[in-house]
């Protein structure tokens, strides 16, 4: 069986939105790639800085609250204070803290890099990616190898695209890494 690697690519940080107070509208964020450390008294509190695109007001994306300095690690809050590029990109990629802090993600726009597949083969996939995501498994899937939604579904009921864990490709989203099998018999599908 052949095995080929996918690798999502994010091309920018995403874009969140949230209820502006300013514009009186839902907007669109923007990281402003910097932390905000506030010490009071023994504890912290870290925020990532986002702007809104419209009226630039800010927004502080809460990370810790009220947290004991010993707790995070001098190494770790020397990344905090000095604005870390690979730092703030990890928390500005983390869904799940912005829905957290009451905040909708946009999908910020990709790359699917890896070889075309050879659908009369056998082939495992594994798609990787540097941050989890909302992206639904299904869509890359479709998109990297030109299918429509209806050829896809066919494919997935037909038990020729399957997870290996098993799981309901329809419903997964991109993790760090993922395997799919694909496997289409002699003569591929289409």
């Amino acid at each position: 069986m052949n095995t080929i690697v996918w690798e999502v690519k994010y091309l920018s940080l995403p874009r969140v939105i949230r209820y502006c107070k300013k514009c009186g509208v839902k907007t669109e964020y923007t990281s402003s790639g910097s932390f905000r450390v506030n010490a009071q008294k023994k504890h912290l509190d870290i925020w990532l800085i986002y702007r809104c695109a419209q009226c630039k007001t800010r927004w502080n994306l809460t990370i810790y609250s009220r947290v004991n300095p010993q707790n995070i690690g001098r190494d770790m809050l020397n990344k905090f204070t000095c604005n870390h590029a690979g730092l703030v990109r990890q928390y500005a990629m983390d869904t799940r803290l912005i829905k957290g802090n009451g905040a909708d993600v946009k999908t910020p726009p990709y790359r699917i890099l890896g070889d075309d597949i050879d659908l009369s083969q056998k082939t495992r996939v594994k798609i990787v990616s540097e941050y989890p995501s909302g992206l639904h498994l299904s869509k890359i899937l479709r998109e990297k190898l030109s299918l429509s939604q209806k050829v896809f579904d066919q494919m997935v009921s037909g038990g020729m695209i399957q997870i290996e864990n098993g799981a309901d490709i329809h419903r997964c989203r991109l993790q760090r890494d993922t395997i799919i099998t694909i496997d289409c018999g002699q003569g591929g599908f289409r």
